[in-house]
């Protein structure tokens, strides 16, 4: 599994080695800036989990690992994942999200050369690939792409190669393309923990121009869960979107937010709600993303198991009950774990 230190990733490490004790788990992780192994501590001296300290565009090291190790599977979700990032360093997500994923569909093809039984590229990716909606309509598997902004733009040429890795190698792959994801561990730089933090310090909540913008939103273990069911059991050469079957604009997702803090907080309702501050918008930024996720519903059986306030609630009590982890994070000193924990490796 790449970028299994990340947000997502920890989580989808975390559930296949409690889940898959007959599996071994390798964790690839560059530990840029969005990679945490404190995610990972709950499993990290299990039998089957293996860390591997390495980039993905590093072709040379991917090579060796995948020649020493033998994969039977890659679960691919390292990438440069932040779109204001990618509008202020382009070549960056370019790297990481299209080269990246080249050399390890290059080395998946290498080691095993055309005998494909058993074996599986999972490639996950986003909704935004699919670039912005109107006020209507759902975004679709066969729904064109039309990316916006230079992250989605190199995610959608990442998923453009994996398709054909398969078309031209026979490789197995599945692709899946996820809405906006949010829960623990979350890097503070995204809405929900950046906001939460923000009101904990009293700071104010910078919302992008008239605070309209639509996303739909997905819990990040029912997101792992989806991985699961569709690793094992989607189809070979399909495309599956993952969404959690609700929209909210941005303004009505934090007021929400201020409400829960709020009360849990003990403040006067309405305290957190007065450190809404409206900031210029960001170019490029789509109106509205919502995902149609009928079909890993219905082929798979797959549907969010919390409501978004049941997932914000949870979400909420996890960093205010980890405030150590969020403090780490913010002031960087979650970078000096690896050195501590693997000194000597």
């Amino acid at each position: 599994m790449t970028g299994g230190a990340g947000f997502i990733g920890s989580h989808v490490v975390r559930r296949f080695v409690n889940k898959y004790p007959d599996y071994h788990i390798y964790n690839l992780d560059a530990l840029t800036y969005a990679g945490n192994l404190e995610n990972l501590k709950d499993i990290e001296d299990k039998d089957n989990y293996t860390f591997l300290h390495g980039d993905i565009t590093d072709e040379t090291y991917i090579n060796t690992i995948f020649n020493q190790h033998k994969f039977d599977a890659v679960i691919h979700l390292a990438a440069e994942s932040h779109v204001d990032r990618s509008i202020k360093d382009p070549l960056a997500f370019a790297k990481t999200n299209i080269l990246g994923t080249m050399v390890l569909l290059n080395a998946f093809k290498e080691l095993h050369k055309n005998n494909w039984t058993d074996k599986r590229f999972y490639h996950v990716s986003t909704d935004e690939v699919y670039g912005t909606l109107g006020e209507t309509g759902l975004f679709e598997e066969t729904t064109s792409y039309d990316p916006n902004s230079p992250y989605s733009a190199s995610k959608a040429s990442s998923d453009h190669f994996v398709r054909v890795y398969g078309e031209t190698y026979g490789m197995p792959y599945v692709v899946t393309n996820c809405s906006n994801n949010y829960g623990q561990h979350q890097f503070p730089e995204k809405l929900i923990p950046l906001f939460i933090n923000n009101i904990l310090n009293d700071k104010p909540l910078p919302v992008y121009g008239d605070g309209n913008y639509t996303r739909d939103w997905l819990y990040v273990i029912d997101h792992a869960i989806a991985i699961d069911l569709v690793f094992h059991k989607g189809k070979n050469h399909e495309t599956y979107n993952i969404g959690g079957f609700n929209e909210w604009k941005n303004i009505d997702l934090v007021k929400v937010l201020c409400k829960q803090m709020d009360e849990k907080l003990n403040r006067a309702t309405g305290t957190s709600e007065k450190l809404i501050t409206y900031v210029k918008d960001r170019p490029g930024h789509d109106l509205r993303y919502a995902i149609d996720a009928s079909k890993i519903n219905k082929e798979l059986n797959w549907s969010p198991t919390v409501t978004f306030e049941q997932g914000l609630a949870i979400t909420i009590d996890w960093y205010l009950n980890n405030e150590a982890w969020l403090n780490n994070v913010t002031s960087g000193n979650y970078q000096n774990y690896y050195t501590k924990q693997y000194a000597n490796t």
